[in-house]
This record gives structure tokens, sequence and C-alpha cells, in this order.
């Protein structure tokens, strides 16, 4: 390590310690006419990570486009800042850590869906029927099937497991429902849930 003061191309390491975003040292100039003191910080330079688009189109991976795109499923639901930023940061240390410098971003969708279907059933749905871009109820009730099959991860909080995704019956009136697929839909999603939670916390009284 180069002086910064002198430029003597020797120095020594007096004392290192951890920091919030990597490892600080202190340095000593080994010149007899300086021997003057620096820090130094090492920090992990993440390699970038590119998003190959279904259309084989490639873009830099943005967190905050993930962030926006939960967000917008989370909306208007018991869901707090925390528990979607902690999703998000589980999600792009989870891609990190692969190694790969491209992710196929359907990959990217299916640990959103797998981590929302855990969160609030609201969410997971929102976000399948734009992701997915589910044209039927056949290809809905597909994807339920697939994720239903699919291992569980751990809960985050503890507490009662949610009840099944939807049953088949709201699965017909979400695909019957008229109008287009976009607010009127997500409205009838939340509206039905929201009367199933009511009955059955009537019925447990």
């Amino acid at each position: 390590m180069r002086c910064p003061y002198c430029g003597y191309n020797d120095t020594k390491v007096t004392d290192s310690r951890e920091a919030d975003d990597g490892i600080r040292r202190r340095r000593e100039c080994l010149s007899p006419s300086c021997g003057r003191r620096f820090t130094t910080y090492e920090r992990v330079q993440v390699a970038p990570l590119t998003v190959v688009k279904k259309d084989g189109r490639r873009e830099e991976f943005s967190r905050e486009k993930l962030l926006t795109g939960i967000r917008r499923s989370c909306a208007k639901l018991p869901i707090s800042a925390s528990e979607i930023t902690a999703i998000v940061d589980e999600i792009e240390a989870a891609l990190h850590a692969t190694g790969a410098q491209e992710v196929a971003s359907s990959d990217i969708g299916d640990m959103v869906m797998e981590r929302l279907r855990d969160l609030d059933h609201v969410a997971y749905v929102r976000f399948a029927s734009h992701y997915r871009n589910f044209l039927s109820l056949e290809e809905l009730q597909a994807e339920f099937e697939r994720l239903s099959a699919a291992p569980r991860r751990p809960a985050r909080t503890a507490g009662a497991a949610q009840p099944p995704l939807l049953p088949p019956t709201e699965l017909t009136r979400i695909a019957q429902s008229p109008g287009p697929r976009g607010q009127e839909q997500d409205e009838d999603v939340v509206t039905s849930l929201s009367e199933q939670r009511r009955r059955r916390a009537g019925g447990s009284r």
C-alpha cells in the first residue's frame, strides 16, 4: 500500500477492525522521513447482475424495480415496509450467492411468488395474476397446484398457518368477474378473501 502523503511504497497495518460495510485498517508509512498514519477500508465489490427478460433482452438488476413491484402487490394490505424490504434483501442476497452473472426474470418472479405465498394470500394472487399474465381459470388453478406441491419455506413469524390459497369456488368467481383484469379484479379478490376471513372469525366465537 502506497503512502498517500509521501508516496513511499511500503506501509504496515497497525490496527484492523470490522466496519458496517467492510474492514477498517489503520496503516503507518515506513518511510524514515514520513511515518504518518492513515486509514483504509476494504469492502466487498459485488459483480453486477444482469436480468434476462422473457424476450431475450438484458438489463441490469434493479433493487428499486423489485421493491416497486412487490409494494404494488401489497398495497392497502396489513404488510409493513420492513417485511417488504426483508423479502427484497433475501432475494438479492440469494441471487448474488449463486455467483451467476445472469439470472432469468422468471426465476426472480418465482422467488417473489414463493415468499408472497407465505406472507399474504391477496398479495400473492395480485402478483401471480399480473406476473404470470393468466388468461384463464385453468392457468391460475395450475399455478396454485404447482406452488402448493412445492416445499414451503419456514415461516417468518410465529402464528397460525394461513388457510389454503383459494378454494375452487373463489377461483371461478375471479375468472368470471366482469371488467378488465386490473383494478376491478384486484378489488374483487380483496373483498372475497376479507369476507371469508370475517366468516371464519365469526364462526370461531
